[in-house]
């Protein structure tokens, strides 16, 4: 059997870190650009239907990380991510020759499917690298690749944009992107279904009556409703404090690019410590940040208050994900972060939604209170109720059937 660590496969481990790198960049560039794309160029005004195209990409996400985890024990997670490379092709150039929203809302379809493919296998394939003690780190490098790079590219989109227009030279990034992807992904990764010997146990009921994995997902589901309201409606709350298009890319660059890079230190962190706790003062770290958005949206107070929501996020995402394997029989593992990471992205849809609607009722300002309300609650729950393991202890959890 292939000795487990990242540093007996740092080649291949690294291989994945760079691959999700890529996986971010392709959705970062969104970020910045179908917000504004949706103002300038199709003259969509409302929030909820600016939303709308985040609540495409969270229907199809949601039930695509479940689906990545099925078929990875069927058949192996290499084939999976090679499967989301080949989706997500076509993204790039619908976005730059959209002629319609439709378009934009198509290519968001698309990417969905392509980011709920890519990105479970492959945090799935680092925790089978990695194993048992070292989850929460190949967690946290593998959500700081991702992460980093989704605001690298917001921000490196937002410069193209003010330089050479909306589209189409700032989607060029994009191509660029998936295109490496592919070529890795189908040429240099190996699978690692070997390593566990993954055998094809496609019921789920099973994940329904754990309730520490319904846990991790409610308030996963929180923390992406949030991300919705960030992705969808910040931009515009800051175009209304009258902030240039650069500002609004260093404030939303801000957010992931904190998030990323703190994960190199939260995951381990929540290996030593435990995951309760880094979950439930994540989240209450996110909620005040989105009271400080709706209270001051000018330049100044937005950065400091998008890298309070990076380090809220950056304590609570990586352990929430290895909170979901810990509870998990090994044979079991890929569905259970599956499940998990379908819930969690399921508050795309439940955020764009509503989030949407509360800014076309009352503004969005009073969109941002709501969400923070929202995320204080959920961090409460987290605290009282998530079952959570060090990772040094034994894993006997067999709570998820097979």
């Amino acid at each position: 059997m292939t000795p487990r660590g990242i540093r007996a496969n740092l080649p291949q481990f690294a291989l994945l870190v760079g691959i999700n790198a890529l996986v971010g960049a392709l959705v970062g560039q969104e970020r910045s650009l179908i917000p504004l794309l949706a103002e300038h160029e199709f003259g969509l005004a409302s929030g909820l239907a600016t939303s709308l195209f985040l609540v495409t990409f969270g229907l199809a996400k949601a039930p695509s990380n479940l689906v990545a985890g099925l078929l990875a024990e069927r058949f192996g997670p290499r084939r999976v991510l090679i499967t989301g490379w080949l989706v997500g092709l076509p993204v790039p150039f619908m976005l730059m020759w959209a002629p319609t929203w439709g378009w934009v809302i198509a290519a968001n379809l698309l990417l969905g499917v392509n980011q709920g493919l890519t990105w479970s296998t492959t945090v799935l394939m680092k925790i089978q690298l990695a194993g048992d003690h070292e989850r929460g780190r190949a967690v946290g490098l593998n959500e700081f690749a991702g992460y980093a790079a989704v605001g690298l590219s917001a921000f490196g989109s937002g410069l193209l944009a003010e330089r050479y227009g909306i589209r189409p030279e700032p989607f060029l990034l994009g191509v660029l992107v998936v295109v490496a992807g592919t070529a890795l992904s189908s040429m240099i990764v190996r699978d690692t279904h070997r390593i566990t010997n993954l055998r094809p146990h496609l019921a789920i009921g099973g994940l329904f009556r754990d309730r520490h994995l319904l846990t991790c997902a409610r308030t996963g589901l929180v923390n992406n409703a949030n991300d919705a309201f960030v992705w969808a409606l910040l931009p515009l709350l800051l175009a209304t404090a009258d902030l240039s298009t650069t500002q609004i890319a260093a404030v939303a660059a801000t957010y992931p690019v904190v998030w990323g890079v703190l994960q190199l230190v939260t995951g381990p962190l929540s290996d030593r410590i435990g995951r309760r706790v880094p979950i439930g003062v994540g989240m209450m770290l996110q909620a005040a940040a989105l009271v400080s958005f709706a209270i001051d949206a000018r330049v100044g107070p937005a950065l400091v208050a998008a890298a309070v929501l990076g380090i809220g996020t950056a304590l609570a995402y990586p352990a929430l994900i290895a909170a979901a394997a810990d509870g998990a029989p090994e044979h079991r593992r890929p569905s259970a972060i599956g499940f998990f990471r379908m819930w969690r992205d399921a508050g795309y849809v439940i955020g764009a939604l509503v989030f949407g609607s509360v800014a076309d009722l009352w503004g969005l300002p009073a969109a941002a209170a709501v969400a923070a309300g929202v995320t204080a609650a959920a961090g409460v729950d987290a605290s009282l109720n998530l079952r959570l393991k060090h990772s040094s202890e034994r894993l006997t959890a067999p709570t998820i059937s097979p």
